[in-house]
C-alpha cells in the first residue's frame, strides 16, 4: 500500500473544490505530456542540464518545462523529442461524457 505524501494530501483536498478540479482536469493532457517526457530522460539518465545543451537552451528553460511552469511549443517539443531519440504524434478523440 502507497502512503500518502504531503503533496497527496495537499492536491486531494484542493482537487475538492470544483472551480480547481476543472482547471486541473483541463491541464491534465500536458501533465501527462510532460510526466512521459520526464520519465524518458530519466531512463537515459540525461540530466535537465545535458537535454539543454542537447537542443541549445538552458537548464532553466527544461525546469520551467518540467514543473509546467511554460505552456511548450510544439517547436520546443519538438526539439525536446529530437533530442531524446523520441518520434510523437498528437491524437484526438472525441470527449466521453
Amino acid at each position: 500500500m502507497k502512503r500518502k505524501t504531503n503533496y497527496d494530501l495537499h492536491k486531494a483536498k484542493l482537487l475538492q473544490d470544483p472551480e480547481f478540479k476543472e482547471a486541473y482536469d483541463e491541464l491534465e493532457p500536458v501533465y501527462k505530456l510532460i510526466r512521459e517526457l520526464i520519465a524518458y530522460r530519466i531512463a537515459q539518465g540525461i540530466s535537465q542540464k545535458e537535454l539543454a545543451d542537447r537542443i541549445g537552451t538552458k537548464q532553466s528553460s527544461i525546469s520551467r518545462f518540467e514543473t509546467a511552469m511554460k505552456m511548450p511549443s510544439l517547436s520546443f517539443l519538438n526539439q525536446i523529442t529530437d533530442a531524446l531519440g523520441l518520434n510523437w504524434d498528437i491524437h484526438f478523440h472525441p470527449r466521453t461524457i
